[in-house]
């Protein structure tokens, strides 16, 4: 298919293909801190600001924690704003997540998936952000530099959606994607920022009975999450959950509309299945697992396998119906973590996804499969495995271990 618009290749780690997509986002302000295996975003996109090829506010913190602090001032004010992070730094943002959310300050943030300590490790695993899901943020997971890059772009339509306005974090495996160098169609940077667009405000009534839009400001003065007692705060809570659902309608949109200018969609912006239609035996992943996992699907698909792949790209807010009817034909769903509930019964997709298909009218065989943790390489033979388990569970007819170690020493 054409591309709608010329586009131009360029080499770009994952990292480098987040710092060039907010480049192209005219973006107001970006306050960061630097830690593995983040860096290189907020350092290449400190080379922009001092070259003068971005009219940005770029502002050095002494922490992460200063640094979304600094975004959510900004952004309550009315500005585009942007960060990064991973690890030990997401965690100590952990407070600030939450009053981000609650202030409805559509916040942009890139995740360098990393492990956490300790022992201290530095590569990658899913440990920081699923320790997050519950902060109010909206998680999108990428397979490949080029869906960082278009997803980076594509956030800031979604978290500045008048009936979303949620803060919005991607992420991307740390060192595997953030480290790895890939060919990245970009798109020309006026086609971006027409994309992008200004940012929009909703109408809201002040305390002086004024209709004003929703950011401070000084000739029409309102206040944002200063302090609300039990007669208030639930409903503020049960506002964040409903624009979470609106955010599964506008994902959607917004990776269509992409479609249109860039040729390039994942699934339907909340799902990617993979010869799924046929299968009898599937599993479900996030991040760049997937790319593997196509390619061994494939192989089985040529033995006679009916072998099938789900890419859940949406964590937050999660697409139950999406899920269900993608996996109500398979008769055994293997569900990967690179991340641990400790005392859990498995890892955090594991829950959701078996919570999701508790109440589908046929239910398949679940089984949970945790690995890469701390980086570990999982290889091919292994994540190949996974099928023939599913395989065996489908002709047993039951499960008998429900939580596994893939290429763990035990």
């Amino acid at each position: 298919m054409k591309s709608v618009v010329k586009q131009e290749r360029m080499a770009l780690s994952g990292d480098e293909a987040v710092a060039y997509a907010v480049k192209q986002s005219d973006v107001d302000v970006v306050a960061a801190y630097p830690i593995t295996p983040q860096t290189i975003i907020v350092e290449r996109f400190s080379e922009y600001v001092a070259n003068g090829e971005v009219q940005t506010e770029y502002i050095c913190t002494e922490s992460e924690h200063s640094a979304l602090a600094a975004c959510l001032a900004a952004s309550v004010t009315g500005a585009r704003t942007f960060t990064a992070s991973a690890s030990a730094g997401l965690a100590l943002m952990h407070e600030m997540l939450f009053v981000t959310s609650g202030c409805r300050a559509p916040v942009v943030m890139a995740i360098a998936n990393r492990a956490l300590s300790a022992p201290l490790n530095i590569h990658g695993d899913h440990s920081d952000s699923m320790a997050q899901r519950d902060s109010g943020w909206i998680q999108l997971y990428a397979e490949n530099a080029q869906e960082v890059y278009d997803s980076i772009i594509q956030a800031f339509r979604i978290a500045e959606d008048v009936d979303v306005l949620l803060p919005i974090m991607v992420g991307l495996d740390g060192f595997t994607l953030s480290h790895t160098l890939e060919n990245v169609d970009t798109l020309p940077d006026d086609a971006v920022k027409q994309f992008v667009g200004s940012r929009k405000f909703p109408n809201v009534l002040t305390h002086e009975g004024k209709k004003a839009p929703f950011k401070l400001d000084p000739e029409t003065p309102m206040t944002m999450g200063p302090i609300a007692l039990p007669n208030y705060y639930f409903e503020f809570k049960r506002q964040q959950e409903e624009a979470m659902k609106n955010a599964l309608s506008v994902i959607q949109k917004v990776n269509s509309e992409y479609a249109k200018i860039s040729d390039r969609s994942y699934g339907n912006g909340l799902i990617e299945p993979y010869r799924l239609d046929d299968a009898e035996i599937a599993a479900v992943c996030l991040g760049s697992t997937a790319g593997t996992m196509k390619t061994i699907v494939d192989a089985l698909r040529e033995k006679g396998v009916k072998a099938g792949l789900l890419r859940l790209r949406t964590f937050r807010p999660l697409p139950i119906e999406d899920l269900r009817s993608a996996l109500c034909n398979v008769k055994a769903v293997a569900v990967m973590d690179r991340c641990m509930s400790f005392g859990g019964h498995g890892g955090p997709v594991f829950h959701e996804i078996r919570n999701v298909l508790y109440d589908a009218d046929v239910r398949p065989y679940v089984v949970n499969y945790i690995y890469g943790l701390g980086g570990r390489d999982t290889s091919p033979l292994e994540l190949r495995s996974i099928y023939s388990d599913l395989q065996r569970i489908v002709a047993a007819k039951r499960v008998e271990k429900p939580i596994q170690y893939l290429g763990l020493r035990e």
